[in-house]
């Protein structure tokens, strides 16, 4: 039996038809590179292939009766292609605008339950900057199917190294779990029901001792940035099913150079660049708080967690952006010194307490505690938990080919929630950085003043860190041996 984890299922909890718990990408394609050329049902065929032998396409949600477990995995027996890939065409003159105006209304349409979570839509008929036609694949994954490293490995099946090559993996010769009948199912969802306070009891005292030692780590000025201690802006309030997306590229050599120049990583340029972005945007509009903004920076824990199932395993931490800093050297630097603080205090926190408290997540409870939350507009009277979310996520440093075709852009789009509704992903893909940023339409109207911004603080940052590193022109003192020729 393929049952959900409690923080898989918690994504299909915490999903109202405002607050919509998938993950978007657009795949920017040179469909010129596909072998015998580029033809729709061609793409759709080859899709079909690559997808039918993986059991994450082609799985659906079973409820458990009355509700008592979560939900698990079964086989859609009547899977149909046509049912997840789509064929669409922009309208004239097919430019980024209005692509990013076609895929924002994609990102706010629901994904059915009664069929695998995901979909994608072929996208035809954009013109990019160079005037030449590109294929545009928009896709859309619940996040009870995947998270970021997950998602990268879901996509690998349907990618390669040359045109017409394999995929990178190869399905692997895994079945589909058993699906229980009626009455076992409900058994074990009442024995998974009764033993459930017998594990909490087990999770209480380390959780104690995390509490104790965080007290301490604070009292010492080593504690990562604490949730609801975050100023309020335009975009932290109640979300409503508008989406909009913007997208821009940054090289991600200027980032590298910019790193090992100041001791940092990578991730601190990414943080630092979108601080700048956010102090810019919000100071032009005389919205710009006195605090830091705060963002919650999802970790992957997946190499350390002890559970083999469940498709989300991840923690997260919380990260000010050094929005208060003008300089964007002295932002970086501060920054990077409170992600060490961070990233020990994180180490501190078991892999797994994420998962383990997740499981007790109740389906109706939980479904209903959101609905009132964001019904009663709670967001707006409680203190700010957190500003925005912000993914680093590493991506190929060679080019890959989707079903033949070159990927030219890679833009993941993550979820946004009530309280907080902007997230920013970065992704990187052999040589660029592509940055993704969705957000409600209400909250954020001016998206793409934002996202511009931030190509233009890397190279602020850059400027500044190469005026830092520079070397200061020795000056010759004169003496008396000292000619006029000299």
């Amino acid at each position: 039996m393929d049952r959900l984890s409690g923080l898989d299922a918690s994504f299909l909890y915490l999903e109202t038809p405002a607050q919509l718990m998938h993950v978007c990408g657009v795949i920017v394609l040179d469909a010129s590179t596909i072998p015998g050329g580029y033809t729709y049902p061609g793409f759709r065929a080859e899709l079909d292939r690559r997808v039918r032998d993986v059991p994450e396409f082609t799985r659906k949600l079973r409820r458990v009766p009355l509700g008592l477990d979560h939900p698990i995995w079964v086989q859609d027996k009547h899977f149909d292609i046509d049912h997840h890939v789509h064929r669409l065409a922009l309208p004239s003159p097919g430019g980024y605008a209005e692509l990013v105006e076609l895929t924002s209304h994609l990102a706010g349409l629901p994904l059915d339950r009664s069929r695998p979570l995901w979909e994608m839509w072929v996208i035809e008929g954009y013109h990019a900057d160079d005037g030449r036609e590109r294929v545009v694949v928009f896709s859309k994954m619940h996040h009870a199917t995947v998270d970021g490293v997950s998602g990268s490995n879901l996509v690998s099946h349907l990618c390669s190294l040359e045109p017409d090559a394999d995929p990178m993996a190869e399905a692997e010769e895994r079945r589909h779990a058993r699906e229980p009948g009626h009455r076992e199912l409900f058994g074990r969802s009442v024995v998974s029901m009764v033993t459930r306070p017998l594990n909490a009891v087990r999770l209480v005292t380390p959780s104690v001792e995390l509490v104790t030692k965080t007290v301490g780590r604070a009292r010492a000025g080593t504690a990562m940035a604490a949730p609801f201690s975050a100023p309020r802006t335009s975009f932290n309030g109640t979300i409503t099913g508008h989406r909009v997306i913007a997208l821009a590229d940054m090289d991600l050599e200027d980032v590298r150079q910019i790193k090992n120049a100041t001791g940092t990583t990578v991730n601190d340029v990414v943080l630092a660049v979108a601080g700048g972005a956010l102090r810019g945007y919000l100071e032009d509009r005389d919205e710009l708080p006195a605090s830091s903004l705060l963002a919650t920076v999802p970790v992957s824990v997946r190499e350390e967690s002890r559970h083999s199932s469940g498709a989300n395993k991840v923690s997260a931490l919380f990260a000010k952006l050094g929005t208060d800093t003008d300089d964007p050297l002295e932002r970086l630097r501060d920054l990077a010194e409170r992600n060490k603080h961070a990233k020990e205090h994180h180490s501190a926190i078991s892999a797994d307490s994420l998962q383990d408290w997740a499981e007790f997540a109740a389906p109706r409870t939980f479904g209903l505690a959101v609905r009132a939350y964001a019904g009663f507009k709670l967001p707006e009277r409680h203190p700010v938990v957190h500003n925005l979310v912000i993914s680093n996520v590493p991506g190929p440093p060679i080019p890959l080919y989707f079903m033949g075709a070159l990927i030219e852009g890679l833009y993941p789009l993550g979820p946004v929630f009530h309280g907080a509704g902007l997230n920013v992903t970065v992704m990187s893909n052999n040589g660029s950085v592509h940055v993704g940023l969705i957000a409600c339409q209400e909250s954020l109207p001016d998206i793409e003043d934002l996202v511009q911004r931030f190509p233009a603080e890397l190279k602020a940052l850059k400027k500044a860190v190469a005026a830092q590193t520079k070397p200061t022109p020795i000056k010759r003192k004169r003496t008396a041996a000292s000619g006029a020729g000299s």
